[in-house]
C-alpha cells in the first residue's frame, strides 16, 4: 500500500503574532550573536594564548638550538684539545720510548764491554796466579837448593875451620913449647930454676 500523504493545514498568521515571532527571533539572534561574540572572543584569546605559547616555544627552541651549538661547539673544542693532549703524550711517548731503547742500547754495549774486560781480568789474574805459584815454586825451589848448598858451605866452611883450628892450636903449641924452651934455657943461663917460678 501505497503511503499516505499528510495533508498540510494552512493557518493564517496574526500580525501580532508575526511580530512576537519576530521579536523573539531578534531576541534569539541577538543571543546567538553574544554567544558567537563570546566564542570567538575565547577563540580569539585561545589563539593568542596559542600563538604565545607558539612564540615562546619558538624562542625556548631557539635557545635550545643555542645551547645544542653551544654544547656542540664545546663538545669539538674539548675534542680537539684532548685529541691535541693525545697526540703530544704519543709524541712525548714515542720520543721517551726512543731516549729509553737509545739508554738500553748504550747499557747493553756498555755491559758487553765490561763482561769482555771482566773476563780479560779474569784470564789475567789467573795468568798472575800461576805466575806467581810458579815464581813462589821456583823460588821456594832455589831457597831449598841454596839452604842445601848453605849447610854444606857451612858444615865445609866449619870443618876447615876446625882443620885451621887444630893447625893454630898445632903451632901455638909448637911455638910455646920453643918459647918454654927458651925461656928455660934463659932463666938457667941466669941460674934460676924455672920450676920456682
Amino acid at each position: 500500500m501505497p503511503p499516505k500523504k499528510k495533508t498540510k493545514k494552512t493557518t493564517k498568521k496574526t500580525p501580532d503574532k508575526s511580530e512576537n515571532d519576530m521579536e523573539a527571533k531578534y531576541k534569539r539572534n541577538i543571543l546567538d550573536i553574544a554567544i558567537l561574540q563570546d566564542h570567538i572572543a575565547m577563540q580569539h584569546e585561545s589563539l593568542i594564548k596559542v600563538q604565545s605559547e607558539r612564540t615562546d616555544l619558538r624562542r625556548r627552541m631557539r635557545d635550545m638550538e643555542q645551547k645544542l651549538q653551544h654544547e656542540k661547539q664545546g663538545q669539538r673544542d674539548v675534542n680537539s684539545d684532548l685529541s691535541r693532549q693525545y697526540k703530544t703524550m704519543q709524541t712525548e711517548l714515542t720520543n721517551k720510548v726512543k731516549r729509553l731503547e737509545a739508554v738500553v742500547s748504550q747499557l747493553k754495549e756498555e755491559l758487553a764491554l765490561c763482561q769482555e774486560e771482566l773476563r780479560k781480568e779474569k784470564r789475567e789474574r789467573e795468568q798472575t796466579e800461576e805466575e806467581k805459584d810458579a815464581t813462589i815454586s821456583d823460588l821456594q825451589h832455589k831457597l831449598d837448593n841454596m839452604e842445601t848448598d848453605y849447610e854444606t858451605v857451612l858444615h865445609e866452611t866449619l870443618d876447615s875451620f876446625t882443620s885451621q883450628l887444630s893447625v893454630a892450636q898445632q903451632r901455638w903449641e909448637d911455638k910455646s913449647t920453643a918459647l918454654h924452651e927458651n925461656y928455660k934455657e934463659l932463666l938457667s943461663e941466669f941460674g934460676l930454676n924455672p920450676l920456682d917460678m
